[in-house]
């Protein structure tokens, strides 16, 4: 994949992830395997961008007022910590891989499924639920270079904790906070951080600051999850053929 069309992949998938509430990461993902990116390189390249991402989806459904804090904060508080930790620990190269090419195949099932029903009144979990799927679900976003909301999302949907919008809203500040947390875990770590591919970083940017001013008022996102769909399974496809073949 030559850089023009990586650098278009990554606007488009930024654009598409963040009209939908996501920062965009299983796509990054997805775009730098299908490159040839090294798979150590991946994960802080991929947190870096969801930083910046999330950070103008935080602003634009905030300002749609679709953000809940009681609903959001006791999933963020300790997915924190726990995005931190994860991206300390350093994984070898073939288990990387098959975490990687599992979240892209489960992001892409993800948007398969239906985005959630408004016939009956969401009810937000207790805080004793919160905390520990706040825990697990940071602990995975530090791991995979991910910033959880792909996991988070189809919970509070399917558990009816929140609606489409305000799911949509808790997962970009939750994804906000976990991409941080995870880039400095893997900075402090020691491990290298791949400041050649901070190149991709304006790209993402300008795809995720129109995406999410469109989805946070405008789109309706049952074609774009179709698409992201496609482009995760073959990235996933690629990936886990990878680990089965070595």
């Amino acid at each position: 994949m030559s850089d023009w069309i990586l650098h278009a992949a990554i606007i488009t998938l930024a654009f598409l992830y963040s009209s939908v509430g996501h920062a965009g990461a299983s796509g990054y993902i997805a775009a730098m395997t299908l490159a040839g990116i090294a798979v150590p390189d991946i994960r802080p390249a991929a947190l870096m961008m969801n930083l910046g991402v999330s950070v103008f989806g935080v602003w634009h459904f905030i300002r749609g007022k679709h953000l809940n804090w009681k609903l959001t904060w006791p999933f963020l508080v300790v997915a924190i910590p726990f995005a931190f930790l994860g991206g300390i620990i350093a994984i070898p190269q073939k288990p990387l891989s098959l975490i990687l090419g599992v979240v892209l195949a489960f992001s892409a099932i993800r948007f398969l499924l239906p985005s959630g029903s408004t016939e009956k009144e969401p009810t937000p979990p207790s805080i004793k639920i919160s905390l520990p799927v706040g825990a697990l679900l940071g602990l995975l976003a530090g791991l995979t270079g991910t910033g959880g909301g792909i996991f988070l999302t189809p919970l509070l949907l399917m558990a009816r904790w929140a609606g489409p919008k305000t799911a949509a809203a808790t997962s970009i500040v939750f994804i906000a906070g976990n991409s941080l947390s995870g880039l400095i875990g893997f900075s402090v770590s020691g491990q290298p951080i791949p400041w050649h591919l901070a190149s991709l970083l304006p790209f993402a940017l300008v795809g995720g600051f129109a995406g999410s001013r469109m989805g946070s008022y405008h789109f309706s996102s049952s074609t774009v999850r179709r698409l992201l769909a496609i482009v995760l399974l073959v990235a996933a496809i690629k990936l886990l053929t990878k680990v089965f073949a070595s």
